[in-house]
């Protein structure tokens, strides 16, 4: 049963008992608290969680999940994927326990032929919490099951919660039994291979608090309305279906696999380590093509920093199969064929995805070589010191900085004979989780926070009238402080207001939010922030400023016109530049991020080299050519389908409904799907005005524009400078470039002169500083301080000058300067001196120790410096006391 149909049966399965099928929601996740889909039922939390009231009493789907938390067990267990398919179904206050059971019973066991999965009941197991004896009735009476085919787990694997406060349960799990052949008896509790979970039914009906752990917390009580979530592993019954021993050899992971195997020529199969490299080859390719159709760019941070440790993973594991050459070019057309029938977005977008793809490679390849060579100085140090291992600190600069999986350094040492201090690196790899985690765990305290906005929620969304209006009359539906529900704000107190209607744009989709004021009868509000904390809420964040205010007061939102109409002209100005380098640089200058304000915006796109002066030029003439033709923008709204039909486009990170907002400026000329405020016509944007463009990554680049008032502004202010110039330099405005560079020819050969003279005066005093060498033993010294010099180059030099002067009879210069109003000392000894035991970098210690500082250096040369000039002579004679000390 290839995977297509395994997900095709389960929502025609569900769809038929009527569930709303909800198509899956961008790998992205929009919860604050998590970097991507990680389960199935992320997409509805804010539902299961009572945040936001359900818009179906039950639902289905089939979603896109990354999880890398176990990112070292892929290849090495049959079933962790990066990447995943969680087929889900759910209720809301609908059905339960008894519902839920059935239904998963109905579809594992009916007949392939009846749009079941024909599992034979003999090979199924369950699990279910200990206490839930309810569940275990239902399993018993619907399915027959006999006792040993049941069994009671405690709450680390058979109970449900957030860790927060907020809604829990049990859960129960269904397992297959792939037979004496893969394992030991004993079934599931037994933990081993042999039994592999295929669904998880989370029974949510208690509410809980005074949470200690994930495990221990206080139930308060039922909820009024329980939920069910189940989540289905589409790739491990594929698997099963399929009759292959892994999720790496189904239908849509193996050709990559294979490809893998005919590029390094290696036999799958073959060698257990090689097995291993080529699934996590085949794993790590498909969630690294995925997670770039989803938008996501390789980077050094955040959700890009995830995939492009897969991609650097997936360049290790083919060198590690003795493939050192570029692969992706052949591995993701792979992957792209397999996955392209339940996401055609993966073909449509291939060659955007092929360029990131490619780039990251050869930018990967290229940064091995830096590494290579950072790794080499140091097997050449710990060789020098006589060290068998590699310091845990260098594997994991190598590791955190270039992107080196700490398996390729292993390699790489022992190839030079060398072990790796593991037990450092290991505790500095466990110090960097635990911040990560912890910083994890506080963003997640964030989630029980939102439950304070459920009343309000529950109310209906909030209406924006922003399109049409700037003044809107609506009524106060509740007001927060301190992230509690209260009666009333006073003034001088900063709340969240929450209306049932309101003029005021809520920061989303780029666009900054509106400033403005709400006002009431004895009240003034003071906007100072508008967001949408849960979906289909809209908060401000005010400073009372006048008066006081109450729920339930009748308030109206008032928009202040002049940010309005800067915002608008930005966010215009940002489809048009938009559109300006897709007709430049072609279609894969996709925006992959913006932000606009009044006069001001920014945006993000997929390009992998800067754009030459020529091109932004270009770019910024086309914008500002079709402000001219004053354009007309058009605002309809119609159905995701058909938006994308009409050839709008979808921007990544944006997350839209079932209808949609479409933005045409010059019709087809640029159409994006957009719930931003906009212009009317083009030409009330005014002007475009491009500063700057600079990299945000290996493949993405970022352009900087002021809009508008701003942009003149700009403009204007430059041209003041040009008029000063022509004055000052009494040259016509065409030839000023002209003349500045003369200008600039003539300083540098000025400063080559004066440098000349400067040094020729430092060498004019090196024979006054030989001259007062004294004697301390056998060895010549030159301790002098020269007083104030430009620079410690300066010193250096007339330090080496005096040395090379004194000839090959052992001898030590030690000068003090003052450079940059702090003093400062270098030391030089010649051969004949260190062989006599003196070296620079010890006598510098004590000189720079006696002027309240440090130094260091090799024997040879060494330099230090401190703070109390006046201890300049107590420095020079710490110089000679450290010559006599050793004769």
């Amino acid at each position: 049963m290839q995977t297509a149909d395994i997900r095709r049966r389960w929502l025609e399965f569900f769809a038929e008992r009527g569930h709303t099928v909800v198509p899956s929601a961008s790998l992205v996740s929009d919860d604050p608290t998590l970097m991507f889909t990680v389960a199935g039922m992320v997409p509805f939390v804010p539902y299961l969680t009572g945040v936001v009231p359900a818009p179906y009493p039950r639902a289905t789907s089939v979603q896109k999940c990354i999880r890398t938390s176990d990112i070292e067990e892929v290849g090495r267990t049959p079933r962790h994927g990066t990447f995943f398919q969680m087929n889900g179904n759910f209720s809301f206050g609908d059905y339960f326990k008894e519902g839920a059971i059935t239904y998963a019973w109905e579809l594992l066991t009916s007949s392939e032929a009846d749009g079941g999965y024909g599992f034979d009941p003999k090979d199924l197991w369950v699990t279910v919490y200990k206490d839930d004896d309810e569940a275990i009735s239902i399993w018993k009476r619907v399915a027959g099951l006999p006792d040993e085919r049941i069994q009671r787990l405690d709450k680390d694997t058979n109970y449900w919660s957030t860790g927060v406060p907020g809604p829990a349960g049990p859960c129960s799990e269904i397992f297959f039994d792939r037979g004496p052949a893969y394992g030991i008896d004993g079934g599931p509790a037994t933990d081993d291979d042999r039994y592999v979970e295929i669904w998880n039914l989370v029974f949510m009906q208690y509410l809980i608090d005074d949470v200690r752990s994930k495990y221990d917390f206080r139930i308060v009580g039922e909820l009024p309305k329980k939920n069910i979530d189940t989540g289905m592993g589409l790739e491990r019954v594929a698997f099963i279906k399929q009759g292959v021993d892994n999720m790496y050899e189904i239908d849509q992971v193996r050709p990559v696999l294979d490809r893998a195997a005919e590029l390094s020529g290696r036999r799958y199969g073959a060698d257990h380590e090689d097995d291993v490299r080529m699934r996590v080859i085949a794993d790590h390719v498909r969630s690294s093509l995925m997670l770039m159709s989803d938008g996501v760019a390789p980077s050094n941070e955040g959700r890009g920093y995830i995939l492009r440790r897969l991609m650097r993973r997936t360049v290790r594991a083919m060198r590690l199969l003795g493939v050192d050459t570029a692969t992706f070019g052949e591995l993701f057309p792979a992957s792209r064929d397999a996955m392209k029938a339940a996401y055609p977005e993966v073909a449509t977008d291939f060659s955007r995805i092929a360029q990131l793809a490619n780039a990251e490679e050869e930018t990967f390849l290229r940064t091995l070589t830096a590494g290579t060579s950072i790794l080499d100085l140091a097997v050449a140090k710990t060789k020098t010191e006589k060290a068998a291992a590699l310091p845990g600190d260098t594997a994991f600069l190598l590791h955190d900085t270039y992107g080196f999986p700490i398996e390729l350094t292993l390699e790489m040492a022992d190839e030079a004979g060398l072990t790796v201090d593991r037990t450092a690196f290991d505790e500095l790899m466990l110090a960097q989780r635990t911040r990560a985690k912890a910083d994890a765990r506080s963003k997640k305290s964030v989630l029980a926070d939102l439950t304070v906005y459920s009343p309000f929620r529950a109310l209906g969304e909030t209406v924006f009238t922003g399109y049409t209006e700037l003044q809107t009359q609506s009524r106060v539906l509740g007001i927060i402080v301190d992230g509690e529900s209260v009666a009333k704000a006073t003034e001088g107190q900063t709340a969240e207001v929450i209306l049932a209607e309101t003029s005021l744009y809520a920061e989303s989709g780029g666009q900054a939010a509106d400033a403005g004021l709400i006002v009431g009868a004895g009240f003034e509000l003071e906007v100072l922030d508008v967001q949408k904390p849960v979906k289909g809420l809209i908060s401000h964040t005010v400073r009372v400023s006048v008066g006081e205010v109450g729920v339930d007061a009748v308030a109206t939102s008032v928009v202040d016109e002049d940010n309005r109409r800067g915002a608008r002209q930005a966010h215009s100005g940002t489809h048009i530049i938009h559109a300006a380098l897709r007709q430049v640089l072609g279609p894969t200058a996709h925006q992959s991020g913006s932000f606009n304000k009044a006069g001001y915006l920014r945006l993000d796109f997929g390009w992998n080299k800067a754009l030459s002066a020529e091109t932004r030029s270009e770019i910024e003439e086309i914008s500002n050519n079709a402000i001219r033709d004053n354009l007309e923008v058009t605002t309809r709204e119609m159905s995701v389908d058909e938006a994308k039909a009409l050839g709008a486009m979808a921007l990544f990170g944006e997350k839209y409904g079932d209808t949609v907002r479409m933005v045409d400026i010059g019709g087809p000329w640029s159409r994006e799907l957009c719930a931003g405020t906009h212009v009317s016509t083009s030409a009330e944007i005014g002007m475009i005005n491009l500063v700057s463009e600079s990299s945000v990554g290996s493949t993405n680049r970022r352009v900087e524009s002021l809009v508008g008032l701003e942009a003149f502004k700009d403009l204007a202010a430059e041209r003041a400078i040009v008029s000063e110039l022509t004055t000052n330099l009494k040259t016509p405005r065409e030839k000023i470039p002209e003349r500045i560079a003369e200008l600039v020819a003539n300083l540098k050969a000025a400063e080559k002169k004066i440098a000349a003279f400067e040094a020729r005066a430092l060498s004019d005093r090196v024979p006054a500083l030989v001259q007062n060498a004294t004697t301390v033993g056998d060895v010549t010294v030159v301790a002098e301080h020269v007083g104030e010099l430009a620079s410690s180059d300066d010193l250096r030099a007339l330090v080496t000058a005096a040395r090379e002067r004194l000839g090959s009879a052992a001898s030590v210069v030690a000068l003090t300067a003052i450079v940059n109003e702090k003093p400062a000392v270098i030391v030089a000894t010649n051969p004949a001196a260190r062989e006599a035991g003196l070296g620079a970098g010890a006598i510098v210690r004590a000189m720079a120790g006696a002027l309240g500082g440090r130094g260091g250096g090799k024997d040879d040369l060494a330099q230090g410096g401190g703070s109390d000039a006046s201890a300049v002579p107590a420095a020079l004679e710490a110089a000679r006391d450290a010559v006599r000390a050793t004769r």
